[in-house]
């Protein structure tokens, strides 16, 4: 199996830099796309800024105890780790890797990949 070319790309010099709201969630932007960035358990984690199902903003959702993101329109949960929803209603939530630098906060993005958000 191939490996998948990541581009990554410079976020914030620090995660303190990250503008989170009380939810410990951020809508930033980020090489011309706008993505929501989680904070849980000083884990920085990132995904779509919209929800698969009904395109609600991810960021003015919450976090579960579990660290899941949960869509604040239909309370859809996503695993923020492999995108996947635990909820049972069958979507896919695109998540993001993160690397936290010397340098600062890089996200990274698939090469050649489309983006549907």
């Amino acid at each position: 199996m191939k490996q998948k070319k990541i581009n990554w790309h410079k976020l914030a010099d620090s995660v303190a830099e990250i503008p989170f709201s009380s939810n410990s969630m951020a809508s930033v932007s980020v090489a011309g796309k706008t993505i929501c960035v989680a904070l849980h358990k000083d884990q920085l984690m990132a995904c779509a800024q919209k929800c698969p199902h009904a395109g609600g903003m991810m960021a003015e959702g919450h976090l579960d105890a579990l660290g899941n993101i949960v869509c604040p329109l239909h309370r859809y949960k996503f695993n923020l780790q492999n995108g996947r929803n635990v909820s049972g209603e069958g979507y896919f939530l695109k998540t993001f890797r993160v690397e936290i630098r010397k340098e600062g906060v890089f996200v990274g993005f698939e090469e050649n990949k489309l983006f549907n958000w």
